[in-house]
């Protein structure tokens, strides 16, 4: 059994932040709205509990509280900004309206000797969010660390290991944060460094083979990394019963089925059934400008044709869809549980439809969790560390109605672009980078000719999650490079340009 930390949400934007830590220490933990009951709290069974900021001051009427019983656990807890709050209000404190709010960073002064803060400087970079603070510290704590503006920045109770912080030490700008938390969850709670990908995997497949037993699974396999890791997961656990279907919509990239056709080979009785179903695609994409619209077009199109090839198999009892950990967290509010689970892949919809059982290998993992496993699971590093690629495909990359040529144009581009990022060993430094075919046409000379043809955008960005993104600064002579590229060899742009928008307030897609 692992040890599993429980992070109670109260809806701050950093929450996954402090998963994403924790997981990166190799412990496990699960978020979960703060209105978790306590008997669903005993049943989870952690061994630990972090309580996360919130953008609601505890003096709010509409303040969020967790059970009261979480106080009577005897497990080590760490309250966070908001946590922080709970904690000292819970033992007798005073928080009120600060004389002077704090945002940014602030340097943390460390007294004494606590396990909080083994290894780390007396005087450490913190961030601070938060427009309140503490004004009466309860008798049962001791103070641990300062700022300029907050003289209890950090607590501890003198005989429960119970902490608390002011400032959030899952952001980047908290270099040491993530020590603290380390000392936390190993020198505070006793945790044992046991998540790990290849536990993962061994644990995983036990399970599917309990969940499956003979019975067939159909996938939905794009040529991702979330789809490639949960068919090599899947194919680890079932092997023939296994039943990935690839359907090539043409508005895939560059050659995609090819290559997901060689990434698979030394698996000849992983039996993939490809699809060309291109033209049906273009057919319902004609004319059709509107980004959503071509959104809700595509997804309709998918399931029709996906549905229409898995009914082929119809002794086949589950579906595997490679929902992320992500995913889940996002279906479901921090003020309690959502009604259904958010869609997030191609395949949305089809379990009720075609009667079919999910089932999610990857539920539990976060993106570099998955990366991790494919690492394990034998996949190559280029397809673990492929960058994401939207659901609608290319159709979101092309601004305005979507043809076969115009298709044809942008996936050329777009190999040009990703190649030479490879060849320059540049690819692995940017977090997403692709090619957007723009409905603008630009004069032009190409030899003595003039020339009117389109114009097409080169977008690179680095993130975390997505939700934000600033743009990757890739050198002068990198883009220069790529641009006369694409000009000399693919016929019908003649006009490059790079996208420096961040996000916000752009977005990383144009569409």
């Amino acid at each position: 059994m692992h040890s599993k930390v429980l992070i109670l949400d109260f809806g701050s934007q950093y929450t996954q932040l402090i998963a994403r830590v924790v997981r990166g220490h190799h412990v496990y933990c699960e978020i979960h709205p703060y209105s978790m009951s306590m008997d669903e709290i005993k049943h989870f069974s952690p061994r630990a509990i972090i309580l996360s900021g919130s953008p609601f001051s505890i003096s709010n009427p509409l303040a969020p509280y967790p059970d009261t019983g979480i106080w009577t656990l005897g497990i080590p807890i760490l309250g966070i900004c908001y946590g922080m709050q709970l904690v000292s209000s819970h033992w007798g404190g005073m928080v009120q309206r600060a004389e002077k709010r704090e945002y940014g960073c602030a340097e943390l002064t460390i007294s004494g000797d606590d396990v909080l803060f083994g290894g780390l400087d007396n005087c450490e970079q913190v961030w601070m969010s938060h427009g309140d603070a503490l004004s009466v510290l309860p008798e049962c704590f001791t103070i641990l660390a300062k700022t300029a503006n907050s003289p209890h920045a950090a607590f501890k109770h003198k005989t429960l290991p119970i902490y608390a912080l002011q400032f959030h030490p899952e952001v980047v700008h908290s270099p040491g944060g993530k020590a603290m938390l380390a000392n936390f969850l190993f020198a505070v709670a006793g945790l044992n460094a046991d998540w790990t990908a290849g536990s993962f995997v061994t644990e995983s497949i036990q399970k599917i083979k309990d969940k499956v037993g003979e019975k067939r699974v159909i996938l939905g396999l794009s040529g991702g990394v979330d789809s490639s890791v949960a068919a090599m997961l899947l194919y680890k656990a079932i092997g023939k019963q296994l039943i990935p279907i690839f359907v090539d919509t043409g508005l895939m990239r560059y050659a995609e089925a090819r290559r997901v056709k060689e990434l698979f080979a030394p698996y000849p009785d992983l039996n993939i059934r490809f699809v060309d179903a291109g033209d049906t695609f273009f057919a319902k994409l004609k004319g059709v400008s509107d980004p959503e619209q071509k959104r809700k077009i595509i997804g309709a199109a998918f399931i029709d044709v996906f549905e229409e090839v898995a009914a082929e198999f119809s002794d086949a009892e589950f579906l595997a869809q490679g929902t992320l950990y992500p995913d889940v967290i996002e279906s479901v509010s921090f003020a309690g549980p959502s009604a259904t689970i958010k869609s997030h892949h191609n395949v949305g919809g089809l379990p009720e439809i075609m009667k079919l059982r999910l089932i999610e290998p990857l539920r539990e993992l976060f993106k570099d969790e998955v990366r991790e496993v494919g690492k394990c699971l034998g996949l190559p590093e280029n397809l673990v560390q492929r960058h994401p690629f939207p659901g609608p495909g290319l159709a979101v990359r092309i601004i305005g109605a979507v043809d076969k040529d115009k298709v044809n144009l942008l996936q050329l581009a777009d190999e040009i672009f990703i190649s030479e990022l490879y060849d320059s060993s540049l690819y692995n430094s940017t977090w997403q980078a692709f090619a957007v075919l723009l409905p603008v046409h630009s004069v032009g000379v190409m030899g003595d000719e003039r020339t009117y043809d389109q114009v097409c955008a080169l977008r690179a960005v680095n993130s975390v999650d997505g939700m934000t993104a600033d743009w990757t600064e890739l050198p002068h002579w990198f883009l220069k490079k790529v641009s006369n590229r694409i000009s000399n060899e693919v016929k019908g742009i003649s006009r490059v340009v790079f996208d420096i928008s961040s996000k916000p307030p752009a977005t990383i897609e144009w569409e």
